[in-house]
């Protein structure tokens, strides 16, 4: 084989990878023996025909479909290994010459990887976030708790009060004439959750349980039931049954069944610790995303098309992935959705070119401050893997490729980038 390497405009380039005579002839002479079985000729037993013939009959193009589609992975493959690039897109390929006893030619038009010109990526100023928790943050989480433990009391000595809930029996009217979908029995609606036609729930208030009331609302116009929309109604609604929520103390009993803690206070205060907790990873997030996105904006380089169009499709590929583990086929989700993984892939050119912009400027970062991972972060980071994956260490390794295990490394150096650019950032 041999190789042939143009540089073009926007990080482009093009391999022109030639492949020898005999190597054709051997995947022509390999695709007929795949082939032969399939192939009748009369005269012939299915089988047996010998490719001098069907070529004469067919042409000698006959098998050449086959022989492409074997020799071009490999043969790109060796192009890429010895072209001494960084090539980072998907291969747009071009057959230019096959033909018997002559040098199968084709092209491979790539990205390659772009050159950073990087600005300033110490000092970086971001806005310093607020990571300590209020009294009514705390107040709003132990309420939720609270809430999470509370208990349905019937009350039956008043009339539905806002807030209730409660159980009735409706028949919707309109003109008199009861319509399709308007009754219900032993409904479960709780008074201002919104569950009904504006102005329903708010007549309910005062009624009595077991007496009748007339509630009248007027269907919006945008109501999905097109013969209702826009008409008044009269619904006939008996309340049956009115409950309230009850809330438990707020004590140290109520500590008790709901922490590890014995007392109220030592509840609230780690109420306010794993808020904080969440606050500060949050914010930490946060400025680590306003510092790269500032030095972004402060380095240099150009995304070859082909290259982002390469990073959306493997961004769709992954989301495929998630649907297939929550049991979806990509076809089903295009039946669902009515989009196209066209469009998809369009629509994650964005978030493709943050993902490309992002790895691009921290990589140049980790060269400039020659940000390696040792051969103990590397082995911590193999057992962290283990222990997630529930899996012995070296076995793990096992199905590693040298490839994988390149990517763990880089990937190691790009969070002490990370950590580097973000330590190094000045709040304001």
């Amino acid at each position: 084989m041999s190789l042939q390497v143009e540089k073009l405009e926007k990080n482009m380039a093009k391999l022109t990878i030639e492949v020898s005579p005999e190597e054709l002839e051997g995947a022509l002479q390999r695709a007929y023996l795949k082939n032969r079985k399939q192939i009748s000729i009369p005269g012939f037993r299915k089988g047996k025909v010998p490719r001098q013939m069907i070529e004469k009959m067919y042409g000698p193009q006959f098998f050449y479909e086959d022989a492409v589609n074997e020799l071009i992975p490999s043969a790109y493959e060796k192009a890429v290994d010895e072209c001494e690039l960084e090539l980072v897109s998907r291969p747009e390929i071009s057959v230019e010459q096959i033909e018997k006893g002559k040098p199968f030619i084709f092209t491979a038009e790539v990205a390659v990887k772009p050159e950073v010109t990087l600005g300033e990526y110490k000092g970086i100023e971001v806005e310093k976030a607020d990571t300590a928790a209020t009294d009514e943050e705390v107040n709003a989480e132990i309420d939720k708790e609270r809430e999470n433990n509370s208990r349905a009391i019937t009350v039956e000595d008043r009339p539905v009060q806002d807030g209730d809930m409660t159980v009735i029996d409706f028949e919707g009217f309109v003109d008199g004439t009861p319509f399709e979908g308007g009754k219900g029995t032993d409904y479960p609606l709780t008074i201002g959750s919104g569950a009904f036609i504006p102005g329903f729930e708010e007549q309910l208030v005062g009624a009595e349980i077991g007496k009748e009331v007339e509630v009248n609302v007027t269907f919006p116009e945008d109501y999905h039931a097109k013969d209702l929309a826009g008409k008044p109604a009269v619904f006939k609604c008996t309340v049956k049954e009115i409950k309230v929520k009850e809330l438990p103390e707020l004590d140290d009993d109520f500590a008790q069944d709901v922490s590890e803690f014995d007392t109220l206070e030592e509840y609230k205060a780690d109420v306010r610790k794993k808020l904080e907790e969440k606050k500060a990873a949050s914010a930490k997030a946060k400025k680590e995303d306003e510092v790269i996105e500032k030095i972004i904006e402060g380095a240099q380089m150009e995304i070859p098309d082909a290259m982002l169009k390469t990073q959306a499709e493997q961004m769709v590929d992954e989301f495929a992935q998630r649907l297939q583990m929550q049991g979806l086929s990509m076809d089903q989700y295009m039946q669902f959705t009515g989009s196209t993984v066209d469009a998809l892939v369009e629509q994650s050119k964005p978030q493709a070119l943050k993902r490309i912009q992002s790895r691009l400027v921290l990589e140049a970062v980790a060269a400039a401050e020659n940000l390696e991972a040792t051969d103990e972060e590397l082995e911590a980071e193999y057992a962290r893997m283990a222990e997630q994956y529930k899996m012995e260490v070296d076995k793990l390794k096992e199905l590693f490729s040298d490839a994988d295990k390149k990517n763990i490394k880089e990937d190691l150096a790009i969070q002490k980038a990370v950590d580097l650019v973000t330590e190094a950032a000045v709040e304001k």
